[in-house]
């Protein structure tokens, strides 16, 4: 679900970081009063863990790859609000160092990976566990949250995709900007994510909070929220986080791309007759140090997988300790005025 620029036209990708920009600065708002000292380290946590989390690649039907996001269990245990922020740190790393998502895109992504997902699984979540106290429930309406919201972000990347040659085409009706429309977008999204990514997304959901309620269960004390149940995590679950890293290189296993992410050479073989001018345009707007999670001077994709993943990590514990120490500054100006 990491569009890549070129596929969404500036004016689409201008008004996806119109939606998000709202979302951010609300988020950020209400982490000014919830932050403790605590409850810094779990944002650094599940932030760290979404990124790894997606550079498990898995096929798909058709050829193609997806991965699991992470967004719901973040929202689960920290709330919507502060998985939003820390899903989109995760998602501004990616594309920045690791040219796994576009940088106009964004906003797109963060909408439908750190906004719409959190938001609706989490939603979600409470309904279905109606404030039950029993584990298996709990880990029941997890899994069941994830996998939903994980096909209301595909459904979302299609539609934003989709509109794409309806909006913007040459006089010869060839696409500028992505070259499929929603009746093809809309069907090869979903169709790999409800059968495959979604049960994914489903079973690390409802694990992760099965097995965080027997060792953490703290954390569901305030039903999403990282004040009173923040009280820190077991040094397992950071065990937890290096084993994930260790294993990244299994996500280079699956093979294909994932469909609608598809470099200059991958258009050129999907037999279309012609290169989208947009796409041309705009695709190279942003070279990534380490793109496609590789380190070329090793000459080994498999050690520049797992270092990637590590220095992804570093890269986002550093940015979230970062963020919350500006915000906190924020939140002691705001303090200090008040009793000046």
């Amino acid at each position: 679900m990491h569009i890549p620029d070129g596929y969404l036209s500036p004016a689409t990708a201008a008004a996806m970081y119109t939606v998000s920009l709202p979302v951010w600065y609300l988020a950020s708002r209400k982490m000014t009063t919830r932050l403790t000292g605590r409850s810094v380290p779990l944002i650094g946590l599940f932030a760290a863990l979404s990124f790894v989390i997606m550079m498990f690649n898995v096929p798909l039907p058709g050829g193609t790859t997806g991965h699991a996001v992470g967004s719901v269990l973040a929202a689960i245990v920290l709330g919507p609000w502060a998985a939003s922020l820390a899903i989109t740190v995760a998602l501004i790393i990616q594309a920045f160092f690791f040219g796994d998502g576009g940088i106009l895109a964004i906003g797109a992504n963060a909408f439908n990976m750190a906004i719409a997902m959190p938001f609706v699984g989490f939603y979600l979540y409470r309904w279905l566990s109606g404030g039950a106290v029993t584990p298996s429930r709990r880990a029941i309406a997890a899994a069941v949250a994830g996998y939903l919201a994980i096909n209301v972000g595909a459904l979302l990347t299609a539609i934003e995709l989709g509109i794409q040659p309806m909006l913007f085409h040459d006089a010869a009706g060839h696409a500028l900007y992505f070259p499929y429309g929603l009746g093809m977008a809309i069907p090869a999204m979903l169709l790999g994510h409800l059968a495959v990514a979604g049960p994914v997304e489903a079973l690390v959901t409802g694990l992760v909070v099965s097995w965080m309620q027997r060792t953490n269960p703290q954390l569901f004390e305030t039903a999403g929220g990282v004040t009173q149940g923040a009280t820190g995590l077991s040094r397992w679950a950071w065990t937890g986080l290096l084993s994930l890293i260790a294993l990244t290189p299994f996500g280079l296993l699956a093979p294909g791309t994932a469909w609608g992410e598809w470099s200059r050479e991958g258009l050129q073989q999907l037999g279309l007759g012609y290169i989208p001018e947009g796409f041309d345009q705009w695709s190279n707007l942003w070279s990534a140090p380490f793109s496609g999670y590789d380190i070329p001077a090793l000459n080994n994709s498999t050690v520049g997988y797992l270092l990637s993943a590590l220095a992804g990590v570093v890269l986002i514990l550093g940015v979230i300790f970062a963020l919350t120490w500006f915000i906190g500054r924020l939140r002691h100006r705001r303090e200090d005025g008040r009793t000046g």
